[in-house]
């Protein structure tokens, strides 16, 4: 999304930033992306996405897709209406508590809203395996989810509704699966560095999903709800709901750091499911000596919009947020200043044109009847990496000032050297 060529009139935006704080602000992200005019709050735990975060939401959406399918995954997309005849085959209809149940108006029928999908994809995928030669299979979806939660909380980061990428891996045997296992934790982590998060793979409990071991990819921050205990020296990290380890104490894996326990929050979570959701839908498949056995899989989740606030959480200062330059809405925000000039006017709409051509996308502040300091003050709290101000000394001088959101560092450039910027960016 973020190369694509796309200006917006800041006069024109349903986005728009406000001055004053949401009246109840339980987290950074929740204060900052309603004030930066990302988000509404509908209810507790219920946001509208608006233009600006939607465009983020979509260009993490991106960034997830290519990770996905650089894994040789297939995307799908699955009802959120899941008949509760599947969750009975699991027996899980009443043992997820956060599960929104429903009845139909046409009969008895009653359905769950997603709040996962295995009970969905399994049947999905038992249609198409017959033999050991059709696995292993991949599929991936990203897509809303909803979970009944007692206290909606942090923002976006815990609600009732949210966005989420699932995906599931099913395989012939626990080689092939470890193999894909790994494969799937490290294009995480490469993902999540592209997000400007640095994540800690931490051991965790598989909950409702699987006694087995399980991989959580956890968040250093003070807005976190987890705790975790990991090591100042190298990657070890466990859930402080799995472990016995203290504060202080030797680390079990380099031998040298210390481990110290930090709030944090889960941006993502994989697990090895077994056979527990193929065993239950009787889903086997027959291996190279004509024998049935049963299939494994896996289950690789990212929440979306919770990676989203989690970002604002760790990437913002006192006048607003500072957007990766990856997943910011736009790659550039203009700022026209002295708008009532003609001149002025011309140049601020020559350099808009210029950075579309570039294939770059921009938002430009036209407002003509606002001060600098407000128009400085809204990009700020937008976040987006790089400003631009046209003004009539810019004009005068024959240039434009460019500055950086996130090191602040200010420079005077002509418009050929911003094309030079961009193409090496």
């Amino acid at each position: 999304m973020k190369n694509e060529s796309i200006c917006q009139l800041y006069s024109h935006s349903l986005s728009s930033t406000r001055k004053e704080n949401p009246s109840q602000s339980p987290s950074i992200n929740h204060e900052l992306l309603i004030r930066g005019g990302f988000i509404r709050q509908e209810s507790s735990g219920i946001y509208t996405l608006l233009p600006f975060g939607q465009k983020v939401v979509q260009n993490i959406e991106s960034l997830i897709r290519s990770g996905m399918n650089s894994l040789g995954a297939e995307e799908i997309s699955m009802p959120i209406l899941q008949p509760r005849a599947y969750f009975e085959t699991t027996g899980r209809w009443n043992k997820i508590d956060v599960l929104f149940k429903l009845k139909s108006n046409q009969g008895n029928t009653e359905y769950g809203l997603a709040a996962t999908a295995e009970e969905v994809v399994v049947p999905v995928v038992k249609d198409r395996i017959r033999s050991y030669r059709d696995l292993p299979l991949v599929v991936y979806q990203i897509g809303e989810k909803f979970r009944d939660e007692k206290r909606p909380k942090s923002g976006i980061i815990r609600g009732r509704e949210f966005g989420m990428k699932d995906m599931y891996s099913f395989h012939a045997t626990p080689e092939d699966f470890t193999s894909f296992y790994k494969q799937a934790k490290n294009t995480y982590l490469n993902l999540f560095t592209a997000c400007g998060i640095n994540a800690k793979v931490t051991e965790a409990s598989g909950g409702d999903f699987t006694v087995l071991p399980t991989h959580e990819f956890q968040a250093i921050s003070a807005a976190g709800e987890d705790l975790i205990i990991n090591c100042d020296s190298c990657t070890f990290a466990q859930n402080r709901e799995i472990t016995t380890l203290k504060d202080g104490g030797g680390c079990p894996k380099c031998g040298q750091g210390h481990l110290k326990t930090d709030k944090s929050i889960e941006i993502g979570h994989i697990f090895d499911l077994g056979d527990k959701f193929t065993k239950a839908f009787d889903f086997t498949f027959t291996d190279s000596g004509g024998k049935r056995k049963p299939i494994l899989m896996g289950c690789y989740g990212i929440g979306t919009t919770r990676l989203m606030g989690t970002i604002v959480e760790t990437h913002n200062d006192q006048q607003g947020i500072i957007w990766p330059d990856s997943i910011a809405p736009y790659q550039y925000h203009l700022a026209g200043l002295n708008l009532e000039d003609d001149a002025v006017r011309d140049q601020a709409f020559q350099v808009m044109t210029a950075i579309q051509s570039m294939g770059a996308s921009v938002l430009y502040d036209d407002r003509p009847d606002v001060k600098a300091g407000d128009k400085f003050a809204t990009a700020d709290m937008i976040g987006i990496p790089n400003r631009i101000v046209v003004s009539e000394r810019t004009f005068t001088e024959g240039i434009i000032e460019l500055k950086r959101r996130d090191t602040g560092v200010t420079s005077k450039i002509s418009l050929e050297q911003l094309f030079i910027t961009q193409k090496r960016g």
